[in-house]
């Protein structure tokens, strides 16, 4: 049971990332490398400008319902403003100019906070009451990961029924099958862009979120790693596909903890090997993806 909650727990995590990346993709066609720095971003927007190895809160004592959404509302803004200032002016370009653009995006957020908070990890106290263990089944898991994952579920099931239900949601489906022709019947490009880039950016900020609670640190490459398998499972779902990033975010969680599990300790260190030798096998027998997406024409 414990590996099960510790595998659900990590693919949370990456399916989440991978379902960021997938909604730009999907109605841009841009792998956004810039990811991984706005899930950095929205954790330091909680924090003084300090070069000290514990970090002074900005946000103080706030309850987590104000505390969650003022998060969330960070990295959907900066996402939002780097749309309007960065990505915008790249629509017609090429999609190697616009991930270009998107790695250019992420230095300057990182250096940017490197300028204010030095390169130092920083210690923080974030929601500490979810550290706490519970007993489910007989393992005792903390808190969190049992948050984590009933999120992760239900961050899934909204935005489904968020596409299905709702016209935006309709027009942003519409606009990831055929970005043209959404056009020619009415779809309003800037609105349906921007609202991918504010969902994006939400997610994103809501991985810092649980990697802040969870290890207690805030460091300026914190989200370098789950943007890297983020990307994977994006490739591995299918490039577009938000059914098949989820999925390939979870198998991918499930494989690095059972790997962790059964390898022999000397080969334990090797884990992401392992996890990258099964992805390129995945790649070469179906290259489409887990779940192929149905829009493939480039965006104009």
């Amino acid at each position: 049971m414990q590996t099960l909650f510790d595998a659900l727990s990590l693919g949370s995590l990456y399916a989440l990332g991978a379902l960021g990346i997938a909604l730009i993709f999907g109605v841009m066609r841009l792998v956004n490398f810039a990811h991984g720095d706005v899930i950095s971003f929205s954790i330091f927007a909680l924090l003084w400008p300090s070069t000290d190895a514990v970090a002074i809160v900005f946000a103080g004592e706030l309850p987590w319902f104000v505390l969650i959404p003022f998060v969330l509302a960070m990295g959907a803004g900066l996402s939002v403003v780097s749309e309007i200032i960065v990505f915008r002016r790249f629509r017609r370009a090429n999609p190697a100019t616009m991930m270009i653009a998107s790695f250019a995006l992420g230095f300057v957020i990182r250096y940017f906070l490197l300028m204010l908070f030095s390169s130092r990890p920083k210690s923080i106290s974030l929601l500490p009451a979810l550290s706490q263990p519970v007993e489910i089944l007989g393992a005792r898991i903390p808190l969190l990961q049992v948050i984590t994952i009933a999120a992760t579920i239900a961050i899934l099931f909204a935005l489904t029924a968020f596409l299905k239900r709702t016209r935006f949601g309709l027009e942003m489906r519409a606009a990831a099958e055929n970005f043209t022709m959404a056009r020619m019947l009415g779809v309003r490009a800037n609105r349906v862009i921007m609202g991918a880039f504010a969902l994006s950016g939400a997610l994103a900020a809501a991985i810092g979120l649980i990697l802040a609670a969870q290890t207690g640190t805030v460091d300026i490459q914190m989200g370098a790693s789950v943007m890297l398998m983020a990307f994977i499972a994006t490739v591995i779902g299918g490039l577009g596909s938000l059914p098949g990033a989820v999925l390939a975010g979870f198998l991918l969680g499930a494989a690095s903890v059972v790997m962790q599990t059964v390898l022999p300790i000397d080969a334990r260190p090797f884990r992401d090997a392992f996890v990258y030798g099964a992805v390129i096998m995945v790649l070469i027998f179906r290259p489409q993806g887990l779940i192929a997406a149905r829009g493939t024409k480039e965006r104009v």
